[in-house]
């Protein structure tokens, strides 16, 4: 087995390599020309290590101003169905099946030319991808179920299921196309599929994207705002949500957008999203995404996502009582309720034979009274409250267990991890699953399926843990809510008002 230092050289070789290749393609970091050095970097980006912030990233290697393009990739440089599928094998089996998905092609693409091995002309850009990857589709049955929401042992499961699906489908494909047998099991399927999932870029052409060496180095930055919400006051219109012309969806597009395909230079080009000191990490927003999104589609999560919610169920019909779907009735990061949760509750709790009469005031945001105010507030309260109850952990367990599982990372033996051993039942679940309470093993290391668990493991009790958190802070709002709201009512009453 090589040690960490071979590791370490080759990883360094092989991205010298990607990057000496990638000036031969045609990539660029240079502003106003073609790379003409053995590197494509240098000019504006840098590879650089942020080890609390995505890890390996691009840096800026210059101060650079928003807005300023910092990398131009030519299309002959991106790996794209139709760039694979000038093999006429590869096309003509591909056209054989026309029931296949853009993605799933895309996906067989990707396996073949992994089988061309040096014969591939994306040979530099395939041997740098990561090895394994912590999207929900590779999650197994105890990670899922550590998520310990519903909805979201649902979204794992259903990831799991489709990617099996998709697998048994395209395999007679790959079968006529004679990849090797180790390209043709599910394992390596998951691999090409979160490869896609994580990396691939938008493009005009082919809904299923495209793979773009370099520019696939820059890490997630979350955008401020939603591209829009039921929040958004212009786009409500008596309590319903009216179709955004396509000028206004524009102007958000450009507010979130770092980059695209361009046809006048038929190249992928980034830009500065803000101002870059020199060395600091350039970053690439993908879009909006709650947690759960991000480690379905791109396998990791942010402490501090300003676009993440917590879904609730209601136990209402709330279609009774409001126009806006369900995925808008939600808790924001900060406890506040969504603001068609708002309406929605306040509409509850008013009489049947008044809700017409008040509707407008609520679909505008006002408070109805004091009372409704009061009621809806502690009703949400008392409802978080019992989510909290029902679930398996609480959050002070949870987060000591993010600790314990940091450790266990951290340890190069069973013994050490062993030693953590404690009451909790769910750690004692995991040690049991992989054997490591049989005797004789306290000596052995940790072997690498056991670590990727471990790691796949800490992200669903993370997730858990910002879910919980969501709950936690929407119970302290809801509380100063009705202290507020209670003391302006004892106001008004001393004053005589009401």
């Amino acid at each position: 087995m090589a040690t960490k230092s071979e590791e370490n050289n080759e990883s360094n070789k092989n991205l010298e390599a990607l990057l000496q290749w990638a000036a031969e393609m045609g990539i660029s970091d240079s502003p106003t020309c073609p790379s003409s050095s053995s590197s494509c970097l240098g000019r504006s980006l840098f590879v650089s290590t942020f080890p609390n912030a995505g890890g390996r990233g691009l840096a800026a290697a210059r101060d650079l101003k928003k807005g300023e393009l910092v990398l131009r990739v030519p299309r002959e440089a991106l790996l794209t169905s139709d760039g694979v599928m000038k093999d006429e094998k590869i096309a003509c089996c591909v056209k054989r099946h026309p029931y296949l998905s853009n993605t799933q092609i895309l996906t067989v693409c990707l396996l073949a030319e992994v089988g061309k091995g040096r014969g591939s002309r994306w040979y530099p850009y395939l041997v740098e991808l990561p090895r394994c990857y912590h999207t929900l589709a590779n999650f197994l049955r105890f990670e899922t179920q550590a998520l310990q929401v519903e909805e979201a042992i649902w979204v794992s499961e259903k990831a799991v299921l489709t990617s099996k699906l998709d697998w048994e489908i395209a395999t007679v494909v790959m079968r006529e196309l004679d990849l090797k047998s180790q390209l043709l099991t599910l394992r390596s399927w998951l691999w090409a599929s979160a490869t896609i999932t994580s990396r691939t870029l938008h493009i005009p052409w082919d809904e299923a994207g495209c793979l773009c060496p370099v520019g696939d180095l820059f890490n997630y930055a979350a955008p401020d705002e939603e591209i829009y919400s039921e929040d958004d006051t212009s786009l409500k219109c008596n309590g319903t949500m009216e179709q955004p012309d396509a000028e206004l969806l524009e102007c958000y597009s450009q507010r979130l957008t770092d980059g695209g395909y361009e046809d006048d230079t038929a190249s992928y080009c980034f830009y500065a999203r803000e101002n870059y000191e020199k060395g600091k990490q350039v970053l690439l927003s993908y879009g909006t995404y709650t947690n759960l999104e991000l480690l379905e589609h791109y396998g990791f999560i942010l402490d501090v996502n300003p676009n993440e919610k917590a879904f609730i169920r209601l136990d209402i019909d709330s279609q009774k009582f409001s126009s806006w779907p369900k995925e808008f009735l939600y808790i924001h990061p900060d406890g506040s309720p969504s603001f068609a949760l708002l309406c929605t509750l306040r509409l509850w709790a008013t009489p049947a034979k008044l809700r017409r009469s008040v509707g407008h005031r609520a679909y505008s945001g006002s408070l109805l009274s004091a009372e409704n105010e009061l009621f809806i507030m502690k009703w949400l309260a008392n409802h978080c409250q019992n989510i909290l109850g029902q679930l398996p952990t609480t959050l002070e367990n949870d987060e000591l267990l993010v600790v314990i599982i940091d450790k266990m990372l951290d340890y190069s033996s069973y013994q050490k991890c062993i030693d953590l051993l404690s009451s909790d039942r769910e750690l004692n679940k995991f040690f049991q699953n992989y054997g490591l309470l049989k005797e004789g093993t306290a000596d052995y290391s940790l072997s690498p399926k056991v670590k990727k668990s471990l790691e796949r493991w800490r992200l669903t009790v993370q997730w858990r843990c910002n879910h919980k958190k969501i709950l936690v802070n929407c119970v302290s709002y809801c509380n100063s809510v009705v202290d507020r709201v209670s003391s302006d009512r004892d106001f008004s009453k001393r004053m005589g008002y009401i």
